[in-house]
Order: C-alpha cells, then structure tokens, then sequence
C-alpha cells in the first residue's frame, strides 16, 4: 500500500529529519509542503518551522522554512 504524502511527510519528521520545500520535493514529489504541514498541524502534531539558509540556482543565500517535529 502506498503512503500518503502526509504520511510520508510525518515519517520523516518523526525520524528527526527536517525538511525544506525542496526536499519534500526531491524526495516524495510533494509540491506543497507548507499545505501538507498545515494538515499535520491540524491533526495536532507539533511542527515547527526554522528559517534555514540555502543557496538558490543562482549561487545566492537566500532563507526558506525547514519543518521539523517536537
């Protein structure tokens, strides 16, 4: 049976994996993390958000949302 992205997504949270967009991206095909975690959220699962430093195609630093489970 296939995973849900929420259920992908919670998997890794719980494991101590933060993920940034790009990530949930590369590694579910999830296009709209910020939504999925926003279903977690609602569910009641504690996920936190931290501004991470990454650097864009361009070669910039440039700050987006890294999730992460409590």
């Amino acid at each position: 049976m296939n995973k849900t992205q929420n259920e992908q997504i919670l998997e890794s949270l719980k494991n101590g994996i933060g993920l940034t967009a790009l990530d949930a991206q590369e590694r579910f095909g999830i296009m709209r993390l910020a939504a999925r975690i926003a279903d977690l959220k609602a569910e009641g699962h504690r996920i936190v958000a931290q501004k991470v430093d990454v650097m864009n195609r361009y070669g910039q630093s440039v700050k987006v949302a890294k999730y992460w489970m409590l």
